[in-house]
């Protein structure tokens, strides 16, 4: 199975497991994850875009400090946006937040519910599918400059012709370049190539 799959499945079995929606950020690093995505409740999710709650919200704050596993009605941070409040509007009554990896590259996921708290049992779950999501999301710690210079030319809508040309090598050559990078950051298409390059700020 390819990582974008288990990846994929992971968040269906977190999907089951979190009757009201997710929120998942693997890897944040410089204030934004590598991978972000949220299933709650559209309107409320889009309330939480426009106010910038991530900067703001109590359990991304226990997250960033604190690795593990806990319910929201445990948190005893300060909330002066009543961001905990406000979801309770939008049948977030129960939630659990759970936080992986270094400071430097943390995880973090929320997941709720609104019929009663998550078990023991279901944050443990939760917890081991965080622990493997954070691993699969994990990004390479480098690339050669061969593919560095390779993807950096597409990107700046060089054709492959024009690009080898550019580089001194034959097109041959360019595209085990731009195939390798493709290998090592774990993508399909040198469009998605180029884009988790920039994500993980290779480019």
């Amino acid at each position: 199975m390819n990582s974008n799959r288990a990846v994929e499945q992971l968040l269906e079995e977190l999907d089951d497991l979190a009757p009201c929606g997710y929120s998942v950020g693997l890897h944040i690093r410089y204030a934004s994850p590598l991978v972000y995505k949220k299933t709650f409740n559209e309107e409320w999710q889009k309330i939480y875009d426009e106010n910038a709650y991530a900067l703001r919200d109590p359990t991304v704050f226990w997250g960033l400090g604190v690795k593990g596993a806990t319910r929201w009605s445990a948190i005893k941070l300060p909330d002066p946006f009543s961001i905990m409040e406000k979801s309770r509007e939008f049948g977030l009554l129960y939630g659990a937040v759970i936080s992986w990896g270094p400071i430097t590259s943390r995880s973090i996921v929320g997941i709720a519910r609104d019929d009663r708290e998550f078990t023991d049992e279901e944050i443990d779950a939760a917890v081991e599918i965080v622990k493997k999501l954070h691993d699969l999301a994990e990004p390479p710690t480098e690339l050669t400059n061969a593919q560095v210079e390779a993807l950096r030319l597409l990107s700046d809508g060089y054709r492959h012709t024009a690009a080898a040309a550019k580089l001194g090598i034959s097109e041959s050559a360019l595209k085990a370049r731009l195939k390798s990078a493709r290998t090592r950051l774990g993508a399909r298409t040198t469009a998605e190539a180029i884009r988790k390059a920039r994500e993980y700020r290779f480019l």
